[in-house]
């Protein structure tokens, strides 16, 4: 016999799977930094100063760099609020440092361009609007 519970929650958190992954991709293909920032958040770690003050490595093509690193620091917020970064810890608790997590991981694995696809008006509209309003 099939369990309606078990199979509505299967649903639900695979609906809910799949809207992370969406905004999460959303979010990266809004932002202005390119796929080597991820690789590098990936294998080493970065904090803002650094990438802010490496906007030839970091930086889309076509795209305005960040006035300062607070703003860098905003996005990185941003990117671990929906799930692409993490914060880097050590001995004495959470660092500066950003790294990917397995979400971010993914997403590039299954789309390694992901960073240098442009979104559209309405998708960065969209983001622009969630970020300023994020659901609670």
């Amino acid at each position: 016999m099939v369990d309606l519970a078990s199979v509505a929650m299967t649903s639900e958190m695979e609906l809910l799977d799949m809207r992370s992954k969406k905004r999460a991709a959303q979010a990266m293909r809004c932002l202005r930094f390119d796929t080597r920032f991820y690789t590098d958040a990936q294998a080493t770690g970065l904090n803002a100063e650094n990438v802010w003050q490496q906007a030839r490595q970091y930086c889309l093509p076509g795209c305005s760099w960040f006035q300062r690193a607070d703003a860098v620091e905003a996005d990185f917020r941003w990117l671990i609020t929906v799930g692409v970064l993490r914060r880097e810890v050590d001995g004495q608790g959470l660092t500066a440092k950003i790294r990917l997590t397995p979400l971010g991981r993914q997403l590039l694995e299954q789309s390694p361009g992901l960073p240098t696809q442009r979104a559209g008006i309405f998708e960065r509209l969209q983001h622009n609007l969630r970020r300023l309003w994020p659901r609670q």
